[in-house]
């Protein structure tokens, strides 16, 4: 009953401040999804995204799950909402209920296909790549676990999948695959390491193998093209201001490209990268703005001039990124306003805000994916 109400009542306070307009530019088949992280009973929002990245909500979207209840500080994530690596389906974590729920895509509206038990407690992140999906779990000493999504979108746990992280006080933060598959990476914050697998042919990943990471508390991060690991560090290097570091992974070992290179600012938390590899973005929760960091061929990071500020979100916070319609546009929860923060992305990297259209979202809202 709690969770029929709570989603009624979502519903209506979301299609009131986000409605559908007479005037709303042409959808492009583009979509956005955030979820609610409600405690009693977790939903996804879901926007369909227009010509001009505006977006126009489609609906609430029940889990079936519990959420965490307390979003992003309680959380501690990136990769909470993930699209699956062809583009049909929808994975997310349900902290609450120690689960994973699975829709199935068509435009910017979903329906439930599936939902299977993470594997651990406390799912805070989930990564899938052809068809195999794995889950990071953050409570008790915490670990990693598989599961198989079929065509369908159906989940079922993958038998002896489970994995220990790198350290039992982790403060695991995202685990996602490699280009090629092969490889899962998992950020731990407070063990202040990167720790990888090797996947075999089954799917089962292998005993961890943690690397210390360059600066303090990594957090958010992305794989290029040639499978260089670009990372968030909250913390930063040695000056204790947020920064970004690359790796070369091979196999299960991470040799160090660009160590610490500062932003100047606070909380660097999450982090994309456009499909070419040559932009990455990091959202600073703590100083309410965007750094865009440029990425050459062999991964080395550089921060042009003024790109600490990139852009800013006035009185905002900024927490999960995400990329669209070809990189043409950046999306960012910002929790302070309750809204989904847009801006197009120019071919040089620049970023420009616009109105998304989006507001009114719950104060837990968090987690993002668009396509």
């Amino acid at each position: 009953m709690h969770s029929k109400i709570t989603h009624a009542a979502a519903l209506a306070l979301f299609l009131a401040t986000s409605p559908a307009r007479a005037d709303a530019p042409r959808a492009d088949g583009g979509a956005v999804f955030t979820m609610t992280d409600d405690a009693t009973g977790n939903a996804v929002l879901a926007f369909a995204r227009g010509q001009d990245g505006t977006l126009t909500a489609t609906g609430v979207y029940p889990t079936e799950g519990a959420g965490s209840g307390g979003g992003e500080p309680v959380l501690g994530s990136q990769g909470a909402v993930t699209l699956s690596s062809d583009g049909r389906f929808l994975l997310v974590v349900n902290a609450g209920s120690d689960d994973i729920s699975s829709f199935r895509i068509d435009g910017a509206r979903l329906t439930l296909v599936g939902r299977a038990p993470s594997g651990g407690t406390f799912p805070v992140s989930v990564a899938e790549h052809g068809g195999l999906v794995y889950a990071l779990n953050a409570g008790g000493d915490g670990d990693i676990s598989g599961l198989l999504l079929d065509e369908h979108g159906a989940l079922t746990p993958l038998a002896d999948s489970t994995r220990p992280l790198g350290s039992t006080a982790a403060g695991a933060a995202q685990v996602a695959f490699d280009r090629s598959g092969k490889v899962l990476a998992v950020t731990e914050k407070a063990a202040q390491e990167i720790v990888l697998y090797a996947v075999d042919r089954q799917g089962r990943a292998s005993a961890p193998t943690p690397a210390p990471s360059s600066g303090a508390v990594p957090f958010g991060f992305a794989f290029t093209l040639g499978d260089v690991l670009v990372v968030s560090e909250a913390g930063g290097g040695v000056s204790g201001t947020s920064a970004v570091s690359s790796y070369a992974v091979d196999g299960v070992s991470a040799e160090v490209v660009s160590s610490s290179v500062p932003n100047f600012q606070r909380a660097a938390c999450w982090l994309v990268i456009t499909r070419n590899g040559r932009h990455a973005y990091v959202a600073n929760a703590g100083s309410g703005d965007i750094s865009a960091y440029r990425i050459d061929r062999q991964g080395e990071l550089t921060l042009p001039p003024g790109a600490e500020t990139a852009a800013t979100l006035p009185g905002g916070k900024p927490l999960d990124l995400a990329l669209a319609g070809g990189d043409a546009f950046l999306y960012a929860v910002d929790a302070s306003g309750h809204s989904i923060a847009g801006f197009s992305v120019g071919d040089d990297g620049a970023l420009t805000p616009f109105a998304s259209g989006v507001s009114g979202l719950p104060a837990s809202a968090v987690g993002l994916a668009a396509k």
